[in-house]
């Protein structure tokens, strides 16, 4: 199993480009089930979730590129295509989805073009529970008869989904973009309120008329959708992902250094950026992204709440926790997505942090310094809040189980280690 080897106290200084959106580009992947038609996706991030659904799609009966090459040993790659022509197992096994929840998303294609799906319940994950009610309950609105057996949910639409007006009793980015698929291909009018308006979920929209549906309400919490008889292929360039372009925006500020951040956008993370500037960040926005810095002065304690989009987003909150430990000052902050979300202070209190959760906050009063020492990753964006920790301590830090780490960072040591941070992966046989 592998770790990462961080000897911190480095300033960072460089360029970084951003990858693709692992959030954007799942959902997007998952659209392939709607059409006959090859769907090519591009600016595709070379990350373990995306490898895990290609296998998924592929057991469906889908076929799979990577820039040519077949795709299904997770070969290097920037450009997808897939084809769903033949769709011939409806099953999701619990083995694939328990490992990425964005599996679940497939049973919303599958009952608008198939009529029948088997999809395992994704369970429990290291943040919290994140339940499929609000899929279950808006499919069941237009016409799916649902049974949950075995840990399965078994859904079926003999006579095909129907249009609804469907509103939801919270903000679920899932359930907004499997409502959105099955709607597509609904007969009718579909009505979703209270949707997710995160910037992934506008570019599941933006795909999605690309393809000839008939979407209206784009970035807006009240999506309308007019079903129509089918979807073709296209080609789709996958947006920036921007919790990686905040997480290198604090990894310039934790360690005291100036990155330029490259093919992406500062407004996809304004609520970060914005708590950043309070913290005595300096943001300059360039044609392609923009750059961040603090080469002088202290960092103050800054207070932060998640919330839905537009709001600072839940991804985001270890990482910006792991740079009030080291502020001057303190901070709370307060989860309000997730449940068991601080699973990373035990370990950023091993570099030396001094943090008191009280339920859904965390009291974070900064120390002068952290001090590298061997921790452990819990989540995937946890596994990221420790390197941004062990960039900043002094001495070495061993994060281990970063697996969790490779399913949505991709080339981390190396875009890090660009900018002068001296990292390195350690293999373990």
């Amino acid at each position: 199993m592998d770790s990462i080897r961080i000897r911190g106290g480095k300033p960072l200084q460089g360029k970084i480009e951003i990858s693709g959106a692992k959030n954007a580009a799942l959902p997007l992947m998952v659209a392939s089930l709607l059409t006959e038609e090859t769907l090519t996706l591009s600016n595709l991030p070379h990350v373990a979730d995306i490898s895990t659904l290609i296998t998924l799609l592929c057991q469906h009966g889908a076929t799979a590129a990577m820039n040519g090459q077949s795709a299904n040993g997770g070969s290097d790659g920037r450009s997808l295509s897939i084809n769903a022509k033949s769709i011939t197992n409806t099953e999701a096994p619990y083995d694939i989805v328990r490992k990425m929840r964005a599996g679940a998303l497939v049973m919303g294609p599958l009952l608008a073009r198939i009529g029948k799906a088997r999809v395992s319940l994704p369970g429990g994950c290291a943040i919290g529970t994140r339940p499929m009610n609000l899929h279950i309950s808006g499919l069941e609105q237009m016409g799916a008869k649902i049974a949950i057996t075995g840990g399965y949910m078994e859904a079926e639409a003999p006579e095909g989904l129907k249009g609804a007006e469907i509103r939801f009793e919270t903000v679920s980015v899932g359930a907004t973009e499997n409502l959105l698929m099955a709607a597509s291909l609904a007969k009718g009018t579909t009505t979703l309120e209270i949707a997710a308006k995160e910037p992934e979920i506008t570019d599941l929209v933006r795909l999605l008329c690309q393809m000839g549906a008939k979407i209206e309400g784009e970035g807006t919490d009240r999506l309308v959708i007019q079903g129509v008889d089918n979807l073709h292929g296209t080609h789709y360039r996958v947006m920036p992902d921007r919790i990686e372009t905040g997480t290198y925006a604090i990894a310039a500020v934790i360690t005291g250094g100036k990155i330029e951040l490259t093919n992406t956008e500062a407004e996809l993370i304004r609520a970060v950026l914005d708590a950043l500037i309070e913290t005595g960040a300096e943001i300059e926005e360039t044609e392609n992204g923009f750059i961040i810095s603090r080469e002088n002065g202290t960092i103050r304690g800054v207070d932060i709440m998640t919330l839905p989009y537009p709001g600072y987003p839940t991804d985001m909150q270890a990482q910006f926790m792991a740079l009030m430990t080291v502020a001057d000052g303190a901070a709370m902050i307060t989860e309000t997505i997730f449940e068991n979300r601080f699973m990373h202070v035990p370990e950023l209190a091993r570099l030396g942090a001094n943090i008191t959760v009280h339920g859904h906050s965390a009291l974070v009063r900064g120390v002068d310094h952290l001090v590298g020492a061997p921790v452990m990753a819990t989540d995937l964006r946890a596994s990221v809040s420790l390197v941004l920790a062990g960039l900043a301590a002094e001495g070495e830090t061993v994060i281990n189980r970063v697996y969790h780490l490779d399913r949505g960072y991709e080339r981390l040591e190396e875009k890090l280690a660009a900018c002068g941070a001296d990292i390195e992966r350690i293999h373990v046989s």
